[in-house]
């Protein structure tokens, strides 16, 4: 039985994917870095760098996020044309002025010493598609290899998508009855017109947050909706509300079992303390009776494999 337990502390949030009582996969959130990636705000021009083709914008964040030329011109389809060449055409100045109000998604989350970087280039991923409302063209994932089959997505979300926008046609989609497909796009769509709204209502008094993506937790979600996912136990009542409202926008609320547990400590289901300070550590034996070992510095992660007692 694979199951998604998520426990809440006083500093972090920790998500956990568990088949048969056995930890597989574990991320975390704390409450000192949220994770802004994939958030929507509206935001506001601070900077506009001529030589560097970028800009600096203000979302609210302790440090202003960072913009290049490419991510503020509408996206073209990289496969057809030379981008590069096309940015040449333009200067940034011409296009962003200081203090100008702009809609920008965080692509990137910032670190210690920078900034993060966002984009003009709209993304909003549901469990079949992905929905970009500024851009014009439709891709389909390289996994989905039968021209007919592609071919066939292609046109349905045609039928769907309003003009001048575009989407990502996921690989879960392959082979979906069309209904299904349409349905996810028309739940994306919804929810654009609801952030367009408040953008364009909003006056630029300062900068604002539009869309809150909770993007670990819709993320894990939808990567592992798939893979027969069976239960998912929560011990936080906020918490147990977004992941109901991401299982309903995929439509999934009444395939899953949600099972709040209010306030318990999780980590003692399964053994999962156990088992987490085992993984963390720096040395992990194997079955076979050899080891490695997992070395993590700023540039690289080394492992390094030994023979041990094999």
């Amino acid at each position: 039985m694979l199951e998604l337990i998520i426990n809440k502390e006083a500093d972090k949030k920790s998500i956990m994917l568990v088949e048969n009582g056995i930890l597989i996969e574990k991320h975390e959130e704390h409450e000192n870095h949220q994770r802004l990636e994939g958030n929507i705000y509206c935001g506001k021009v601070e900077n506009v760098l001529s030589g560097m083709q970028s800009a600096f914008i203000d979302i609210g964040d302790k440090r202003n996020t960072f913009i290049r030329l490419k991510d503020i011109l509408p996206k073209e389809d990289e496969t057809k044309i030379n981008v590069n060449d096309e940015i040449n055409k333009y200067n940034i100045t011409d296009i962003v002025k200081k203090d100008m109000k702009i809609l920008v998604q965080v692509k990137r989350d910032g670190t210690e010493s920078k900034g993060a970087r966002v984009s003009t280039h709209i993304n909003l991923p549901g469990r079949f598609s992905v929905f970009m409302p500024n851009s014009s063209f439709i891709t389909v994932s390289q996994k989905i290899q039968n021209e007919e089959e592609r071919n066939r997505l292609i046109n349905i979300a045609k039928s769907i998508l309003p003009e001048s926008t575009g989407a990502i046609i996921r690989t879960s989609s392959e082979n979906i009855e069309e209904d299904i497909l349409k349905k996810d796009l028309e739940n994306l769509i919804k929810k654009w017109k609801t952030i367009k709204k408040e953008y364009d209502e909003h006056k630029l008094n300062g900068p604002k947050l539009v869309y809150d993506n909770k993007a670990l937790l819709r993320r894990t979600l939808i990567d592992i909706i798939d893979q027969n996912l069976n239960k998912v136990i929560v011990n936080d009542k906020k918490t147990y509300k977004d992941v109901n409202d991401i299982l309903k926008n995929m439509d999934m609320n009444n395939n899953i079992k949600l099972e709040l547990k209010e306030n318990e400590d999780l980590l003692d289901m399964y053994s999962l303390r156990n088992q987490l300070e085992k993984m963390e550590n720096r040395k992990i034996w194997l079955k076979c009776g050899g080891f490695i070992t997992i070395d993590k510095t700023e540039a690289l992660t080394a492992i390094d494999v030994n023979s041990g007692k094999f």
